[in-house]
Order: C-alpha cells, then structure tokens, then sequence
C-alpha cells in the first residue's frame, strides 16, 4: 500500500475517558469486527487478558489494523492506568499520531497530562477528542478551556455540539459549515449532514471565524485570504490545519459519544484528514555501532531495513514474539537481520498482523508498518533490528524504575526453579517489572509501578503458571546516593581455575546534579585497550543495583575512570569487569551514602462536603499541598507525598468520602529522606 496513506496511530488517555470503547467502534465501523463489544460486558475485542475483562481496564497495549474509506490505519489501545504507564511510553515510541481522548464530565485529568508529556516526548502529533458529550454535566467548552490552560499546544476547535436542553442531539463541522445529525439511536450508521439550524449560525460562524484566526497565526496564506475576505475550500483549510498539526502547532478538537455511536466515522475522518503518514514524520536518527558515526532512515521499502521492538510477549508454543515498527526497508521470513543492541544474528521465523491477540501470518512486511515477528532469542524491548551490510542502532525507549517491592518465595520447595523462570519471563516482557535480590537477607523481592502491577503479575503467575507464591507487605523501593567526591581502587591478582588472571581499576565518584548516571573515561587512548572501557562500564553498572547502605540501587551519579593496570597475557574482560564493580563499591565506602524515597504526585477529587477531612487525612501522610481546584461541586486537591504514606490509601479514601472520593497517583521524584523519618526507615530496614 502508498506509504502516504498509512496512519500508525495511538488511542491515549486518563483511565475511564472511553479508549476501548472508541476503539471498538473504530473496528465496528471500518468492517473489522461486525458486532460491537463492551468494555463493562467483558466483551471487548482489545481488552483480551482475562485480568482485563474482569476488572474493565486495559492492562496490555494491544494493535490492530483497519481501513478506512482509501487508507490503513494501524492502532494500538492503550492502558490509562498509572501503574501500567511503560505501555504508553512503548507504544508512542514508535507511532506517528496519537488521538488523545478527554471525558467531556472530567476534561483534563492526572493521567491526561501524563500521556501528553508521553507524547511530547516522542514529538508525536496528535488530534483531540472529547468524549461522553451524551452525560449529564457534559460540559464541551469547558474541556477545551481547560486544554488551553493546561498544554502548550492551543487547541484547535474543528466540531462543536449542538446540544438542546442538555441532550446531545448533533455536530457542527466548522470545515464543511454542516450539521452532522444522528437520526436513530439504535442504528450505528444513520446520520445525516444537514444545513446548520437557523438559530446555531451565529454561533457556529463566530466559532469558525475564531478557528481561522488560530490557524493565520501559522499560516500567512490563510491570513492573506482573511484579509481578502476571499472563500476557502473544505480541500484548501484540510491541507492548513494538516501542516500546522505535523509542526506541531495547533491540536483539532473533535467530539462525540463513543458509547451512543455519535462522532467516532468523523473522529477517523480527522485520523486520515490530519496525522501524517510515515512518510510525514522525520528520519530515524541512530548510530554505525561499528564506526559509531551518526546514520539516519528514511521511511522507504528501497532503504536497508531497520526496525524497533516495541514489547516483547512470551508465547508459549513460538517462545518470544518480538512486536515491531519497521522504519525502513522490508522484511521476509527466512531473512537474517541482526540485533544491533546485543549483537545477535537472526533469522525471521513468522512474520504476523496482530489483531489484539489473534495472529495472521505473512510473507513479508514493508516500512511503515507494525507487525510481530518470530525468531528471536536474546532480543529484548528497545532492541534494533537491522540490516547485515547496514547496521544501525536506534536509541532505546525509556522507561521509569519500580517503586514499590514486596517478598516473594515459593510454597513448595519443588516450585522454586519454576518460579524463578516464570518471573525471568515476566521480566523479559514488562520492562518495569524488576527482580532483586536483598544482599544483607539473600531475600527475593519484586518490584513495580504500584500496588495494581504487582497484584496483576501474582495473578498471571497464578493462572498462567499454576504458582501461587508466599507474599510480603508492600514496601517502598528506595534509592541511595552521596553527597561528595571520593575514589575507590581494586586490583584482581590471582589464580582462577590453574590461571593467572590481573586487572588493576581506579575510579573516581561524584555526585551527578542531572539525576542520572554518567561514566566517563578520562584515560587517553594509548592507557588502555579499547576493548576493556564497556567491560569497565559494565561492571559499574552491574555494581550500581546494589547500594552498600541497604542494597538499594544508586542514583544521582558520576563515575570517572581515572587509573587502570593491566597484563597483555593475564588481563581480559571480565577481570575488568569484576574489578570495576570492586572498585566502584570501595569508593562507595570511602563516601557519605544517603537515602532517598520516591515522592509521588498525587491528585484527590473529592466532593465538597469531605474536603477538610481528606486534607486533615493528608496532612498527617506528610503530604505538601499545591494546590485545590474547585470543579462543578468537586475539589481536585493537587499534592506530593512520600509513597511510604500512601500504602492502603484507597480503603481510607472511600471510608472518609462514603465512596465518592477517587486519587491519581504517579511517580515525581526521589527526595532525601527527612531527618525526622530517618530513624524509622532505618530501623525498618535494619540499618544501624
């Protein structure tokens, strides 16, 4: 198919704005499913999981792919819950438009603003869409309002309501100067375009005319033609809003009720009209990791072929199904590529389009599109694939550290083995999903993104595994960190297995303002063979999961590498590699350690008449408040909290608001732990 009529898009969102929902009518009504399905029926066709029917939320990103009028349009659904944020992240990684969708009740929440800094971050295009116009206390133009305040980009009002004693009866397309009206409920496809109500005009010309001079800011053609008075055609004013949405200027507003089947045929319409093509977006930009010099590519078959894996799935027949967006080039099953990432050579087994779960198998597949393949072994999510004779590796999606921990053993001494693959497997899959070992207790603990994450993984050891594990209480995954510079040295001279082995590191520790971990190599070339710096770095790496204070990982910091020794026959890498990570854990030693906690964002919305007592509830968690929003009879209580505080906080919540109460919560940051709450955490964790 023409590249310039392929849309890869996301469906993102706050939890509960109507994802799935929307999503089921876009395969409804592109053909692709005949019967709609209901998230609260469990009937869903993205939501497959067994976890995700039970409990209505999706918890996996799933892709299909549709047609629509002369275009295809692969999407992938997203979750809108907190804890299962890495699958946003992932999936805008590697789309090229998102569709961002608000409820037209709750407009711009706590999760909404997270997927749009998602998609900041990935420069990722997108149009807005308004949701549940159907619902009383729907409120259009409240919602867009809030977009304005919340987000750089303004956004650009294409549709607006036509709404008469709070029923919501129709639409009015600002581009076309049409009424869109719905004649049967129960019939999904009816609707009609009409002339514009008489009494609906003003308003209607008001707003386009507002619309106009929105895009003239962007536009010196339309600014001219404004001045001119002069028309412009429903062709001429797409092709506008489409330029000023790929530059990122301006986000078309559409609207409708996904659940009533009103809105979703136009919503696809902008899809096609307004996201670009993969031929739209920028080159990938990546690096020759045998030169190390800068390559890039273009989105085209004739190219040599280069892919992402975006998610890994363990399938329990074919083993890993690597799911991928291919930039470049196209891929045939039985070809070799090479995972550039951990430098493994492949050969394509399947090549499938998914539909959520269910998969259909191809020959090949070309750039611009997304697929799963078959074949892979070592390949993990942020791999490249790629060409042979081209090599090329792309920068790996980033994804945040786990939070919160609990201990976990086997029941049965004959599951431990067991156990220990099924988690190696989760791990392989979820990317926030760790697995620790306590130095200190030798005890295994997992970590996730929250108390959900973790309790959907149990639950899938159970079903999946037939495991039912010992369980810990949730604790806080902390971090550690120093406060000054300090050196620290180990020299590896001995005999392993009838064989001298030598390395000799020095390094040099500092603590990094820019909260990440830097290694430099401050050595000239001609100190030491280039082949032992990654064996060096790795080393470090490998020694950072482990903090000397409580076996925390450490954050926050700057390695030097400032002194090395080795032998021309006793030295190799993993001498180095084992050196490093002494070294670096003497340097520790020779430092002021300290401990941090993660502090999470969080946002309570409450009715009005439990708003003291909530706060009273906070405040006592420690809890700094930025502000309260009021919002038709809610208070939106804007904080941050230390996580510690926040253990079985939903029960409270609901105990002080009668059930009426609901929070966000997402990570922030990691902050030095208090001086008056120091004692505790220390004594919890046996740090004396």
């Amino acid at each position: 198919m023409d590249l310039k009529s392929v849309r890869n898009i996301g469906i993102i969102a706050h939890i509960d704005a109507g994802k799935t929902t929307t999503t089921e009518r876009i395969l409804f009504y592109t053909g692709k499913i005949h019967r709609i399905g209901e998230v609260d029926d469990a009937t869903a066709t993205m939501d497959w999981m067994d976890q995700e029917k039970e409990r209505g939320i999706t918890i996996t990103s799933a892709v299909t792919s549709v047609f629509w009028k002369s275009y295809k349009i692969n999407i992938i659904d997203t979750p809108g819950h907190i804890d299962f944020t890495a699958e946003v992240e992932r999936s805008l990684r590697v789309l090229d438009g998102a569709v961002i969708i608000f409820s037209a009740i709750e407009g711009v929440e706590a999760q909404s603003e997270t997927v749009w800094r998602q998609a900041d971050k990935y420069h990722v295009p997108r149009i807005a869409y308004i949701n549940k116009m159907d619902r009383n206390g729907a409120d259009f133009y409240c919602v867009v309002e809030s977009i304005k305040e919340k987000f750089k980009v303004p956004p650009l009002v294409v549709q607006i309501p036509i709404v008469s004693e709070d029923n919501f009866n129709g639409i009015i397309d600002l581009i076309k100067m049409k009424a869109i009206m719905w004649t049967k409920e129960e019939d999904e496809h009816a609707f009609e375009e009409k002339e514009i109500p008489q009494v609906l005009k003003k308003n209607a010309y008001q707003m386009r005319n507002s619309m106009l001079e929105m895009l003239a800011n962007y536009n010196n053609s339309i600014m001219n033609k404004m001045l001119a008075s002069e028309e412009m055609s429903e062709e001429y004013l797409k092709e506008a809003i489409r330029e000023s949405v790929i530059s990122y200027q301006v986000v078309p507003v559409f609207l409708g009720s996904s659940k009533k089947n009103k809105g979703v045929q136009n919503l696809l319409d902008g899809v096609c009209d307004y996201l670009p093509s993969p031929m739209e977006r920028p080159a990938v930009e990546g690096i020759n990791p045998k030169t190390m010099e800068p390559v890039s590519r273009k989105s085209d078959a004739k190219s040599p072929f280069c892919s992402l894996i975006y998610k890994i799935e363990i399938d329990k027949h074919l083993g890993k199904i690597a799911y991928i967006r291919i930039y470049s080039g196209t891929l045939d099953v039985k070809d070799q590529v090479i995972d550039t990432t951990y430098d493994e050579k492949i050969r394509i087994s399947k090549i499938f389009i998914m539909h959520s779960n269910k998969r259909l198998e191809v020959e090949r597949i070309e750039a611009g599109e997304i697929c799963a393949i078959a074949g892979i072994r070592k390949s993990l999510t942020g791999s490249t694939l790629s060409d042979p004779k081209h090599l090329i590796i792309l920068e790996k999606p980033m994804f945040p550290e786990p939070v919160v921990s609990v201990s976990i053993e086997p029941r049965k001494r004959d599951d431990e083995n067991k156990l220990e693959i099924a988690l190696e497997k989760l791990q392989e899959e979820d990317p926030t999903f760790k697995v620790l070992i306590n130095p200190e207790t030798g005890q295994k603990l997992i970590s996730g993104m929250g108390e959900l994450h973790i309790e959907i993984l149990l639950d899938r050891l159970k079903r999946e595994q037939n495991l039912e594990p010992r369980i810990g209480k949730p604790i806080v995954t902390y971090r550690e960190s120093i406060r000054t510079m300090s050196t620290g040295n180990f020299e590896l001279n001995r005999i392993i297995g009838q064989k001298s082995v030598f390395a000799y590191v020095k390094l040099k520790i500092e603590p990094n303002k820019k909260n990440i971990f830097k290694f430099e190599n401050t050595l000239k070339k001609d100190m030491l063979p280039m082949e032992y710096v990654k064996p060096i770095e790795d080393g470090v790496k490998a020694a950072l999961s482990n903090g000397i204070l409580a076996g925390f990982p450490v954050i926050n910091i700057k390695v030097s590498l400032i002194e090395v020794r080795y032998d021309n026959q006793y030295s190799n890498e993993n001498a180095f590699q084992f050196a490093s990570s002494q070294a670096f854990k003497n340097a520790l030693r020779n430092n002021d350690n300290f401990l941090l906690e993660p502090i999470m964002k969080l946002n309570v919305t409450v009715p009005n008449e439990f708003v003291g007592n909530v706060i009273n509830d906070l405040n006592s968690r420690l809890t700094y408040i930025n502000g309260i929003e009021s919002e038709s009879g809610r208070e939106i209580i804007n904080c941050e909290v230390p996580l510690s505080e926040m253990f079985g906080y939903m029960n409270d919540l609901r105990t002080l608001t009668q059930g009426r109460g609901i929070y966000v919560m997402e990570f922030l940051q990691f902050m030095e732990i208090s001086k008056e709450k120091l004692p505790k955490v220390k004594e919890s964790l046996g740090i004396y």
